[in-house]
């Protein structure tokens, strides 16, 4: 990759983020509210109370972007096999569905069933995840297709078979999962003043160092990105390209459903929300762009995208802004942000129209 290439690349996110807080701060400024005030507000919410040694606030923004950072993690996976995972938010519903369900029917020391419920979630998104690589990668039907289905299959089949073997007190509820199934700690609850941080951030780390070590170190990574840049050639070149489609479903439904267990068995006690799509499985796509597909970038995409989330609720409190209004910033603020690749193509033209000048970038 040229040298202009690669700094247009870097400097996409950036410039689609500033676009995104500078329509924000037209749009308060318009509607009559003091823009600088709310965006202090903004981030100041991330932050508020670490002064007094309370990091409560803060570690509600790393609780917020611990399932994003393995939805953004499985989207940009698929992504480097040329793949689109639309279907992250059935997985990951799907694989937290297990999660409860081991977590509440099974009755072991926390040793064995934590672990268990962790592999649990992880099979059942890369269950979920198989249908649509196994149609794509033999009869080449179009994977966002699939998995728009067979996220609408999880939506309600999950509501069903919660409702008969986890009921809960109410239709869009469970039961809860068991004190040993919890990925909560008492020691990261009492650090982060009784927010619900918990183990599932160790495991979206891990995930990342894994997701890393796989593309960039192992010869399975380099096979999923060759057929990724091209899968003819990949074919030609003796690379199994119809095995390498499936795998990486499978490995992206796993981050997914592993999410679904940081969700349901960390930041919840139990599947909530019955009758909805989990909307970090949608916010991923977004991590997974803002993040350029890369682990690293991934983590810093997920944890600005819960900066925001928990930042805008203060927003709203302090600087009495609508929720609906603050809504609509932060979702703009990450709409920018998912339009990084389009950003990214504006630099290398106006980068190349500079060099023809005779310019400099």
């Amino acid at each position: 990759m040229k040298d202009k290439d690669l700094f247009a690349r870097r400097l996409s996110p950036f410039v689609s983020i500033f676009f995104g807080f500078l329509i924000g701060f037209l749009l308060l400024l318009i509607l009559g509210y003091n823009p600088l005030a709310g965006f202090a507000f903004l981030f100041e919410g991330g932050i508020i109370g670490m002064p007094a040694g309370d990091l409560r606030q803060f570690g509600n923004v790393l609780l917020s972007m611990t399932p994003l950072v393995l939805t953004g993690l499985s989207i940009a996976f698929a992504f480097k096999t040329g793949l689109f995972n639309i279907g992250v938010a059935g997985q990951m519903l799907f694989g937290g569905f297990l999660a409860v369900a081991v977590g509440n029917r099974m009755d072991l020391p926390r040793a064995l069933h934590l672990p268990l419920l962790l592999l649990a979630s992880m099979a059942g998104g890369a269950l979920w995840a198989a249908v649509p690589g196994i149609l794509k990668a033999t009869f080449r039907i179009n994977e966002v297709v699939t998995g728009i289905m067979m996220n609408y299959i999880a939506l309600w089949g999950v509501r069903w078979f919660s409702g008969r073997f986890i009921p809960g007190s109410d239709v869009m509820t469970s039961a809860p999962i068991r004190e040993t199934a919890t990925l909560r700690a008492l020691w990261l609850t009492n650090l982060f003043t009784r927010s619900n941080v918990n183990y599932g951030l160790f495991a979206a780390f891990a995930a990342c160092l894994l997701v890393w070590f796989i593309l960039e170190k192992t010869t399975f990574g380099y096979e999923l990105k060759a057929v990724g840049f091209n899968q003819h050639a990949a074919d030609y070149a003796g690379m199994k390209a119809t095995r390498s489609i499936l795998y990486s479903m499978l490995i992206a439904g796993a981050l997914a459903g592993l999410a679904g267990a940081t969700h349901y068995a960390g930041f919840s006690d139990r599947l909530t929300g019955l009758g909805w799509l989990p909307s970090q499985g949608f916010d991923g796509i977004a991590v997974a762009l803002l993040g350029l597909n890369s682990p690293l970038g991934v983590l810093l995409a997920a944890f600005f995208l819960g900066y925001m989330n928990i930042g805008g609720a203060y927003m709203q409190i302090m600087a009495r802004i609508p929720a609906e209004l603050v809504s609509i910033i932060v979702s703009t603020i990450i709409y920018f942000a998912a339009l990084s690749q389009l950003i990214e193509g504006w630099l290398k033209k106006w980068s190349n129209k500079n060099k023809r000048d005779g310019g400099a970038l």
